[in-house]
C-alpha cells in the first residue's frame, strides 16, 4: 500500500511539468506505469485498487475544475473511463503474467528438488542409507519443520500426518512422515506434486538395489563355480599324482624279487608322497577355513625370528639355503604363532621353489610404524600383468617352465596374514628375482 501511494504521488507531481508539452486529458498514461508495477508485483487487487485510486487524483488535481472531484468538459469523463478501463486491463494481464511466473518458478523449484532427490536415493550405493537424507531435502524444500521417509506402511499420529508412496504396481513401497496442520498450498503441492516423484524415485532406487543384489549374487555363484572348478582340477591333478604313486609303490612293495636297497626306495617313496598328500590337504582345509571366516588367530606375543626358524624347520628341503638376517631391535608381535608360521612356511617353500640352486634371503626388521619381513628369492621374477594375480586360489604361473605346484600358498598366506591384522605384497621385476613383503603395524608390537 504504501508503495502504490507513493508511485502514485510521483505520477501525479511527474504530469505537472508535461502540461506545458501536452493537454492535460492526454497524460493519464503517466499513472499507466505506475498500476503496472504495482498489479505485477502485488496481486491483482491492490492493481485495481491502484487504477480507482489514480483515476481519481488525475480527476482531482489535473482535470478542470481542479481541487473537486467533478468534471467540467463532458470529454474529460470519456478519457476517465477509458483511462479507468486501460488502467484495469493492465492490471489483469499484469497479474496474469506475475501468476505465470510464479507458477514457472513453483515448476523450477520442483524440477530442482526432483533432481536433489533423484541424487540422493540414486547416487548411493543402497537406498535405506539414502532415507534421512531424502527426507532432509523434502523438509528444507518445503519450508517444514520435519519429515521423516520410511520403506514401509506407518501410520500417522497425533503429530504426524503419513503420505504412502505407491509404486508402478499401486501397492505402497514406503511412507513420508510430515507434520499436522500444514498450510492448504504446502498440503496440495505435497500431494499433487511432491508425493508422486518421490514414490517414483523410491522405486527406481529399490529396483536398483534388487538388481545390484543380484548381480553380487550372480558374481558370488560365479566365482563360487571358478574355485569348484578350479578344486575338481586340482583334485584331478595333484592329488591324483601322489596318489598314483603311493598305490604304484604299494604295489611294487608286493613283489618278492625286489631287493632290500630297492624295497626302501620304495618304501621311502611312499612316505614322501603321503607327506606331499597330507601337506596339500592340509591346504585345502586351510583355504576352507579362510573362506569360511570361521578362523579365529590365537593372539599372544611372539618372537618373529623364532617363528621364522620354526617354520624352515617344517620345511625339510630348506636345510642351508635360507639366509635370515634379523634386526635385533626389532620387537615382538602380538598375533598367532602357528598361523604365522604356517606363512613363512609357504613363502619359504614357494621361493625355493623358484630360486633353483640359489639361496633365499629373509630379512626382519622395524621401518617407521610397521615390522616388515622381506623374503627374497632369486628367480625368473613375476610378470606386472600377474602380480595382482598370484595371491588368488589355485592361480600358477603362467611362464613356461614355471614349476609344478598347487597354487594355495601364497592365497593361504595372504589370508593368514591379514587375520592377524598384516599386510602381503610382491615387489618383482622379470629376470630380477622376487620379494614377497610382509608387513604388521607397531601398534601390535610389544616391547622385545
Amino acid at each position: 500500500m504504501v508503495c502504490a501511494l507513493a508511485a502514485l504521488t510521483l505520477a501525479t507531481l511527474a504530469i505537472y511539468p508535461l502540461k506545458s508539452v501536452a493537454p492535460a486529458v492526454s497524460l493519464s498514461v503517466v499513472y499507466l506505469p505506475a498500476v503496472l508495477i504495482i498489479a505485477a508485483y502485488w496481486g491483482l487487487v491492490l492493481g485495481l485498487m491502484t487504477s480507482l485510486v489514480s483515476a481519481a487524483a488525475f480527476n482531482f488535481f489535473h482535470l478542470p475544475p481542479l481541487g473537486r472531484f467533478t468534471i467540467a468538459d463532458g470529454r474529460n469523463w470519456v478519457a476517465l473511463v477509458a483511462f479507468v478501463l486501460v488502467a484495469v486491463v493492465v492490471s489483469g494481464m499484469a497479474e496474469l503474467a506475475r501468476g505465470r511466473a510464479d507458477e514457472a518458478e513453483r515448476r523450477r523449484r520442483e524440477a530442482d528438488l526432483a533432481a536433489m532427490l533423484a541424487r540422493e536415493l540414486l547416487a548411493g550405493e543402497r537406498t535405506d542409507d539414502a532415507l534421512r537424507s531424502t527426507a532432509r531435502r523434502v523438509a528444507e524444500a518445503l519450508e517444514l519443520a520435519s519429515a521423516t521417509l520410511e520403506l514401509r506402511i506407518v501410520d500417522g499420529n497425533d503429530r504426524q500426518v503419513a503420505l504412502p508412496l505407491r509404486g508402478p504396481d499401486g501397492e505402497s513401497i514406503a511412507t513420508l512422515l510430515v507434520p499436522r496442520g500444514l498450510p492448504h498450498e504446502t498440503s496440495e503441492r505435497l500431494v499433487s506434486h511432491v508425493v508422486p516423484t518421490l514414490a517414483a524415485l523410491v522405486a527406481v532406487a529399490l529396483h536398483r538395489d534388487a538388481v545390484q543384489a543380484e548381480a553380487v549374487e550372480t558374481a558370488a555363484l560365479r566365482r563360487s563355480d571358478e574355485l569348484k572348478t578350479a578344486l575338481l582340477r586340482a583334485v584331478s591333478h595333484d592329488l591324483r599324482t601322489p596318489l598314483t604313486a603311493i598305490v604304484t609303490a604299494g604295489h611294487a612293495l608286493g613283489s618278492r624279487s625286489l631287493s632290500a636297497e630297492e624295497r626302501e626306495q620304495l618304501s621311502a617313496a611312499v612316505v614322501e608322497e603321503g607327506e606331499r598328500l597330507s601337506a596339500l590337504i592340509d591346504k585345502l582345509f586351510d583355504l576352507s577355513r579362510l573362506q569360511s571366516g570361521r578362523l579365529e588367530p590365537h593372539l599372544e606375543s611372539i618372537s618373529v625370528e623364532e617363528v621364522l626358524l620354526a617354520a624352515e624347520d617344517a620345511l625339510p628341503s630348506t636345510r642351508g639355503r635360507v639366509q635370515l638376517a634379523v634386526d635385533p631391535r626389532t620387537p615382538s608381535l602380538f598375533a598367532d604363532a602357528a598361523q604365522l608360521e604356517r606363512v613363512f612356511a609357504n613363502l619359504l617353500e614357494n621361493a625355493l621353489r623358484y630360486s633353483g640352486d640359489q639361496p633365499v634371503r629373509v630379512s626382519v626388521r622395524q621401518l617407521g610404524s610397521r615390522v616388515v619381513v622381506r623374503v627374497t628369492d632369486r628367480g625368473p621374477g613375476i610378470p606386472e600383468t600377474e602380480q595382482q594375480r598370484v595371491f588368488e586360489p589355485f592361480y600358477r604361473g603362467a611362464a613356461p617352465g614355471s614349476p609344478p605346484g598347487s597354487g594355495l600358498g601364497l592365497a593361504i598366506a595372504k589370508g593368514f596374514v591379514e587375520a592377524n591384522g598384516g599386510t602381503i605384497a610382491v615387489e618383482s621385476l622379470p629376470g630380477q628375482g622376487t620379494s614377497l613383503v610382509v608387513s604388521f603395524p607397531v601398534e601390535q608390537a610389544v616391547p622385545a
